[in-house]
């Protein structure tokens, strides 16, 4: 049975992006009860004015989804719907057309589309392949890393993330599926190169280097001792190193894969 990819944005491993975006918007979109009523046709105006004056922020209002078919893509016999491509492809707009308001170009929405596609193709062939291997996760690996989650973004438990992320149209069954599809990926790479984290000597090089570039940016940016980033550092060497497997592992997978886009 595939799996819902309902949170990947512009990468297969983007969850926790997606995530700190959703749960953003859910707890900074509501209105201030202790507002006037004046003051909300203030703002009302403000924002109506804003709009007509800027096409970016006409732009920001959401992609046009029409034209978008029930099935978008179907890989290996599953079908990738468009109740899963929607809420991604609207993330990639609102991403998309917060940077036109500084670069002044509009989002270019055909390759905004094609890119979500090729996202959850490439997210479902990582599925696929976890599941030909026998990986699997358990509820209490989910349960674990949703509230990692939560801790991540400020919120007091997995339930709290979980009710914020709802307010974006993401059910909690949607929710969970999606992270146990990126816990999915990410054992599938450790069984793919081994599990071999970086060293200690990878990890002393990376810093190394980070502090040369600071030196070099202008004002010398002061960085924190070693011991003070280490986790950091190691982390970021992990996501990388993931990042670089499972895009390795897709490409792979690609070259017999049935795949059929109907955008």
């Amino acid at each position: 049975m595939a799996m819902n990819h309902l949170m990947f944005t512009r990468s297969v491993l983007g969850l926790v992006a997606a995530t700190s975006m959703l749960v953003l918007s859910a707890c900074g979109g509501g209105s201030d009860s202790s507002s006037s009523g004046s003051s909300d046709k203030d703002a009302s105006a403000s924002e109506s004015s804003s709009a007509s004056a800027d096409p970016s922020a006409d732009a920001a209002g959401g992609p046009d989804l029409s034209g978008i078919p029930d099935v978008v893509a179907e890989v290996n016999g599953e079908e990738v719907t468009k109740d899963e491509f929607v809420p991604i492809y609207e993330a990639a707009f609102q991403q998309a057309a917060a940077q036109a308001q500084t670069s002044g170009q509009a989002p270019d929405e055909e390759a905004l589309r094609q890119e979500t596609a090729d996202n959850l193709i490439s997210a479902e062939l990582l599925a696929q392949e976890a599941e030909t291997r026998g990986i699997e996760v358990s509820d209490g690996e989910i349960d674990a890393e949703l509230t990692r989650l939560a801790e991540e973004n400020q919120l007091p438990s997995a339930e709290e993330l979980l009710a914020a992320i709802e307010k974006n149209g993401v059910s909690e069954e949607q929710a969970r599926s999606q992270v146990e599809t990126q816990l999915l990926v990410e054992q599938l790479v450790e069984d793919e190169d081994g599990g071999q984290g970086p060293t200690e000597k990878e990890l002393r090089a990376i810093y190394d280097q980070a502090k040369q570039q600071a030196a070099a940016q202008e004002g010398g940016q002061k960085i924190p001792p070693f011991d003070q980033v280490r986790d950091q550092i190691e982390e970021q060497a992990k996501t990388e190193q993931v990042s670089k497997v499972a895009n390795a592992l897709v490409q792979d997978l690609r070259k017999d894969a049935d795949i059929t886009i109907n955008l």
